[in-house]
């Protein structure tokens, strides 16, 4: 391949040329990788004290601690109460009373007592008006009303009476019977009697040829 390569430069040996061009363009590509830029295009550096306030955090776990030492204080107390009968006495033997309970029993005897009274009289008192007075009384008034009045006062009474009674007749009729009706009877004669005695009919016809 030697043979075939073209070196910009002139050369008595291509092979060696070759080899030098290689190593040169090597080197060369190591100082191009390596080579850093003038100006520096990273990111800057995070700082985790900016992002994250670990003192707040803190806080925040101290205060859940002391929740949950309180609450498991709490809770052993309550279990010790609930299996013992406690330290304190809070048991009240007293009987709970209304402060005005007798006035208001007396009260409700007198109101009692009143309304009997009042109820006794009410029985007791006779009437002024009687029932007698009251019919009479209402008899004159219509007897007054129909001499006045220019047509019937009770027609409308007469009429639904007369409706009711009609309707009470139609429900009183028996409905009539569905029985078939009797087939016609027979003529009584010599044809009935050879169908129904056939014994009397040879009789008959015997002494009529005689």
């Amino acid at each position: 391949m030697h043979k075939s390569y073209q070196s910009t430069l002139p050369a008595s040996n291509r092979l060696l040329k070759k080899k030098w061009d290689d190593k040169y363009y090597d080197e060369h590509r190591i100082l191009v990788r390596d080579a850093r830029p003038s100006i520096d295009t990273r990111p800057p550096q995070t700082y985790m004290h900016l992002h994250m306030k670990l003192k707040k955090l803190q806080l925040q776990e101290e205060r859940t601690a002391t929740i949950e030492r309180d609450n498991r204080i709490l809770l052993e107390k309550m279990s010790n109460t609930m299996r013992t009968t406690g330290q304190i006495d809070n048991r009240n033997f007293y009987v709970p009373r209304s402060l005005n309970q007798e006035k208001r029993r007396r009260e409700l005897l007198r109101v009692s007592k009143e309304n009997g009274t009042l109820a006794k009289r009410i029985i007791d008192r006779k009437p002024i008006l009687g029932r007698e007075d009251w019919q009479k009384s209402s008899q004159q008034n219509n007897a007054y009303l129909n001499n006045i009045a220019k047509y019937e006062t009770n027609w409308h009474c007469r009429k639904s009476a007369s409706a009711s009674k009609k309707d009470e007749s139609e429900t009183t009729e028996k409905p009539k019977s569905e029985e078939p009706e009797n087939p016609p009877a027979e003529k009584k004669g010599v044809g009935s009697l050879v169908k129904a005695n056939p014994v009397a009919s040879d009789k008959a016809t015997t002494e009529k040829k005689k």
